[in-house]
């Protein structure tokens, strides 16, 4: 069942997903070579904590920490770690949360480490932009698989793989609540999209295959073929005008 949120309730929303996003943004200054992914992870639990908010992902499923922190060719949900060093010309996603008044907003970025090759830089630019060919469709009366078409058409237009495995979700008193939101697909299936649904939609784009392995951690999901994946993600507030994206700061 989809829920749609009150304006109360999206005010609220509004509010986590300012920190979110003021983690992400400070995190192009924070992410350099020689740091650990567990100190990316630190640095956003304490922001989180600092506006007496909770750390979504802590805890969640059994997840050990704040923050998502993947390398090159991992995807989603690496687990930071203090052995886990960035390296010149890594690429490094990161995927957060926070939690205001029982209320959820998520958001991931992609950031380059020091000086990046610019194939790197263009996995991580395509990502970003398949996400805001998406966001077109983010209004009142388009069908939801209208997004999940235009950011495949975007990715793959740019000649990357789209995974399959894992996908954007609606977001609210749960980080994952109906519908679930496919990077790719056929246009004009599933619910239209009315004022107060509350999306995160957070395409996940590789240089390579869409297939993807879990590693023993049963948490980290990696490409197959060991190419570079990207992750771009906004908590999307569908109005009756353009959509809003609470947790990106300019």
């Amino acid at each position: 069942m989809i829920i749609i949120k009150s304006q109360d309730e999206i005010d609220i929303m509004r509010e986590s997903g300012k920190v979110t996003g003021l983690i992400l943004k400070e995190l192009e200054h924070f992410i350099k070579p020689g740091i650990s992914t567990m100190d990316i992870n630190c640095f956003a639990e304490q922001i989180i904590l600092k506006h007496k908010m909770i750390p979504t992902f802590k805890g969640y499923g059994g997840f050990p920490a704040a923050a998502c922190v993947s390398i090159n060719e991992e995807v989603v949900h690496g687990i930071p770690s203090k052995d886990r060093i960035l390296m010149e010309g890594d690429i490094v996603s990161v995927d957060v949360g926070s939690t205001y008044k029982g209320y959820v907003s998520d958001a991931a970025r992609t950031y380059g480490v020091g000086r990046i090759s610019a194939e790197a830089r263009h996995l991580i630019q395509a990502t970003e932009d398949s996400f805001f060919a998406g966001l077109q469709f983010c209004k009142v009366g388009c069908r939801l698989s209208d997004i999940s078409h235009a950011v495949q058409e975007a990715a793959e237009k740019e000649g990357f793989g789209v995974i399959r495995d894992f996908v954007g979700h609606g977001v609210g008193r749960e980080m994952h609540e109906d519908p679930q939101i496919p990077n790719y697909g056929k246009p004009g299936r599933g619910p239209r999209l009315v004022a107060g649904m509350v999306l995160a939609i957070e395409p996940m784009i590789t240089q390579g295959s869409y297939e993807v392995e879990v590693l023993s951690d049963n948490w980290t999901a990696v490409t197959a073929d060991g190419k570079l994946s990207a992750h771009y993600e906004n908590t999307v507030v569908i109005t009756d005008g353009e959509p809003e994206l609470i947790t990106l700061l300019k």
